[in-house]
């Protein structure tokens, strides 16, 4: 690898999609930030009434628009506050990366967590786990859209 290649790699900060849970993970999320714990700032959350809403093409067009990543994150599971949302979520972002395998896009590049309302050091762990994962990963170049129409 050149020497600019590596250079533009380590310079490389991910755009990265979190849809989060309103009950529990967004919850975590503002929890976080009002106990000042740091994390990268990489993350750019859509509050979603439950994990159990994100619908997959909601993933795609995150890729579409410019994400390297994509974070899904809802309530423990037995502890969704609608019942059964949390694992519907779950089986829709593994069917989704087998999806993402098919199609040539590294899998990895969307994560699925279970944070709750108490657990803010856990969503700046997610964050910065996530992050340097992405990191490796390098930039997202499949499904971006070049211009809109």
């Amino acid at each position: 690898m050149s020497t600019q290649k590596k250079t533009e790699l380590e310079e490389f900060e991910p755009n990265i999609i979190g849809f989060l849970c309103n009950w529990c993970s967004y919850a975590g999320a503002d929890l976080a930030g009002t106990s000042r714990i740091q994390y990268p700032p990489n993350v750019k959350i859509i509050k979603v009434m439950c994990s159990g809403r994100v619908n997959p093409m909601y993933i795609i067009n995150a890729f579409q628009q410019g994400a390297d990543g994509v974070l899904v994150s809802g309530c423990h599971p037995g502890d969704c506050h609608y019942t059964h949302g949390n694992y519907l979520a779950r089986r829709r972002i593994a069917t989704m990366k087998k999806l993402l395998e098919f199609l040539g896009i590294e899998p990895d590049r969307v994560r699925m967590t279970w944070v709750s309302a108490a657990e803010g050091r856990k969503y700046a762990d997610v964050v910065r786990e996530v992050t340097e994962d992405i990191k490796k990963l390098g930039p997202m170049t499949k499904f971006r859209r070049e211009k809109e129409w």
